[in-house]
């Protein structure tokens, strides 16, 4: 999948996020950029280098989260030859390869208070001491870093440095959740659309249909921009009908009737447990009585089916989603359906 780099959104929530990124852009100073997965926080970090004085500098990407912790200081600050079993040569890290640009860190929560007291270091002084060295290295770097996490939270937890965390945040920019994002949901699932439609070769782009765009809207998108992309491209590349509006989505690729059913060690009794699925199941008694309108009196049932329901699994979705026999996005559906939702 190719590298997406472009801003498609007409919320005020997105369009905020993105002003706030090239304003602090210009200034030579660290920022967080926070938010959850699939929000295109490594789009704004994109865009904090590129409209900087440093975007003919390099720009160096390290996932903290991908490296192991005996291995993430020398990747940062680099080694010298013998340092370590396996460190046959000198090796520049990081911080040296990005001198003169940008440092993007991602997933920063994830680094160990070890590292994190070396980065402060780095980050005040400007300094880097390669392990297995003590003559430190001078550098000029621009730190970017982002995060799904509540560092503020996490300094209180004793798991991230306080003085490292206002070290970086001298700008924080929060990205909003798909969900937050109003109208964009449809504006985004047609860009994809088109593009995957022009990828298999459609002569037109049908668009969706009302189904498939209530279905979108009635989804609370935990994967947000990514998950909406594959929803979407996965949706047509299995119509079968280019002339025809696309009208069934698929939101889980693994959802299938023969799917292998995955061991579970018993749960331990918990006196906040969710009552049994079993008893949150049992539906109230039919309406008595002579019936005028049927589809009324059925969505009133259903109504009063799912409100019982969710009130016996203390209101959480999954469980009561799956007392009924239901997919979490079929009971989410319902719940909008009749107002429940709230």
């Amino acid at each position: 999948m190719e590298r997406e780099t472009q801003f498609i959104g007409q919320s005020a929530a997105f369009q905020d996020a993105v002003e706030r990124a090239s304003l602090a852009a210009s200034l030579d100073r660290p920022v967080l950029v926070i938010g959850e997965r699939g929000t295109g926080k490594e789009l704004i970090a994109e865009r904090l280098h590129r409209l900087s004085t440093r975007w003919d500098r390099p720009y160096v990407i390290m996932n903290c989260a991908a490296m192991p912790e005996t291995l993430i200081e020398s990747e940062l600050f680099g080694h010298e030859a013998g340092a370590f079993t396996g460190a046959t040569r000198t090796r520049a890290g990081r911080f040296e390869e990005a001198d003169g640009g940008t440092l993007f860190l991602d997933e920063l929560a994830t680094m160990s208070m070890g590292a994190q007291e070396r980065l402060l270091r780095a980050v005040e002084y400007g300094e880097v001491t390669r392990v297995g060295s003590s003559r430190p290295i001078r550098v000029d770097v621009r730190i970017v870093a982002a995060t799904n996490e509540h560092l503020p939270a996490l300094v209180d937890d004793n798991r991230f440095r306080a003085d490292l965390l206002d070290r970086l945040s001298f700008e924080v920019i929060t990205l909003p959740p798909l969900r937050a994002r109003e109208g964009d949901i449809e504006v985004l699932a047609e860009y994809f659309g088109t593009r995957m439609a022009a990828v298999l070769g459609w002569e037109e782009w049908p668009g969706f249909g009302p189904r498939a765009l209530a279905a979108m809207e009635g989804h609370d998108w935990p994967g947000n921009v990514r998950e909406l992309r594959n929803v979407i491209e996965r949706a047509i590349y299995r119509w079968a009908d280019p002339e025809k509006p696309v009208d069934a989505l698929s939101f889980d690729p693994f959802a299938s009737p023969w799917q292998p059913v995955s061991r579970k060690a018993p749960a331990r009794p918990e006196a906040h447990a969710p009552a049994p699925a079993n008893d949150a199941a049992q539906p109230p008694a039919p309406p008595s009585g002579p019936v005028s309108d049927l589809r009324a009196a059925v969505d009133a049932y259903e109504r009063q089916i799912l409100s019982d329901t969710m009130a016996r699994c203390r209101f959480n979705q999954k469980v009561a989603a799956e007392a009924l026999g239901l997919s979490y996005d079929q009971i989410r559906h319902a719940l909008k359906k009749h107002g429940l939702n709230q």
